[in-house]
């Protein structure tokens, strides 16, 4: 039998997924630099509140509060030995918000990168990292999750190291990286490579595609470029609210819920059939997003100038796929 995911993906041409979880967890009381899984054990009714506004919403999917639940993110707050307990905990609690909709709503379980950078470029071995995402996988497997869900990854080295981690796991999985250098992840890949990547995984994900990055434009770029590849797995979007602005000291996202409601329109148009936010996405942006996409039939492909009229400018006038584009140079050091 086929994954929960993969059967509703079979019979929806689109699902919404859900929004920002950082920019929530924040106006909850979260402090900066505190890390949200702690939460999942500390604060579980935030954490409860946190799924319930994307679900009330409208949302398919949800995914766990565990981005940065593996043994290397949390050993910088001394809970690397709690790996097990903070991500199933938060496949627990998500998974009772999705029983209790009785709409079917899937738990997808975050994994976002490790924070290290894999060799040869660092000093993170290839079976270290399968090791940390693996005991993550396992504990959001356990505790309820339908599908794994690792997002905002740069690097293919770490790409695949999740891929593996879900086999290991018996679990499928989706994958998004983040194209937020001129079109490019910050390790240098492309939307023509990640397609190339995914095609060539042993335990290929169910759906992939883009989160986050720098603007709903260029994600929306990538997006045409994962089409234009003639990429047969579902493509995700996720892109973030507007761009952040610094408003009364604190990180606000410009991004209006008409806004959000043409991008989900667009990236529906683009090839995207699973949609949501990341950064600065709330619950109205996903209830303006969900209309919309219930209310507009499907359109032609859209040029690159129909998008930025609508969403604004680009960041950057290329984006790595055009013939002899130099590949930046990869950075060293850890990332924030």
């Amino acid at each position: 039998m086929t994954d929960a995911l993969s059967r509703r993906l079979d019979a929806r041409d689109w699902l919404l997924a859900d929004g920002a979880t950082g920019t929530t967890l924040f106006n909850m009381g979260l402090g900066p630099g505190d890390a949200p899984e702690l939460w999942n054990v500390a604060h579980p009714a935030h954490v409860r509140a946190l799924h319930e506004g994307p679900v009330a919403a409208g949302s398919d999917l949800f995914l766990t509060n565990s981005f940065g639940g593996n043994a290397s993110r949390l050993r910088l707050h001394g809970a690397q030995l709690r790996v097990a307990e903070l991500n199933r905990a938060a496949a627990e609690i998500g998974r009772d918000v999705a029983d209790r909709d009785g709409r079917g709503v899937l738990v997808a379980g975050s994994m976002g990168p490790t924070g290290d950078i894999m060799e040869p470029l660092g000093s993170l071995t290839a079976g270290l990292a399968v090791e940390m995402f693996h005991e993550q996988a396992e504990a959001l497997r356990d505790g309820g999750a339908d599908v794994l869900w690792v997002e905002t990854i740069s690097a293919p080295e770490e790409f695949r190291a999740a891929a593996e981690a879900a086999r290991l796991a018996g679990m499928p999985w989706c994958g998004t990286m983040s194209f937020d250098t001129a079109g490019r992840t910050m390790m240098g890949v492309t939307s023509a490579d990640l397609v190339a990547l995914t095609d060539r995984l042993a335990h290929p994900p169910v759906a992939f595609g883009a989160n986050c990055g720098v603007g709903a434009s260029d994600l929306l770029r990538t997006v045409l470029g994962m089409a234009a590849q003639g990429a047969e797995r579902p493509i995700i979007a996720k892109g973030n609210a507007g761009v952040p602005k610094l408003v009364d000291g604190s990180i606000r996202y410009d991004g209006t819920p008409d806004l959000m409601a043409d991008y989900a329109v667009l990236a529906r148009d683009c090839g995207a059939r699973i949609i949501g936010g990341c950064c600065g996405t709330t619950p109205e942006h996903l209830r303006r997003m969900r209309a919309a996409l219930e209310e507009t039939s499907p359109g032609a492909r859209p040029k690159l100038e129909t998008i930025t009229a609508r969403l604004g400018a680009l960041s950057s006038a290329a984006d790595g796929t055009e013939p002899d584009a130099p590949r930046p140079e990869r950075r060293r050091g850890r990332r924030r």
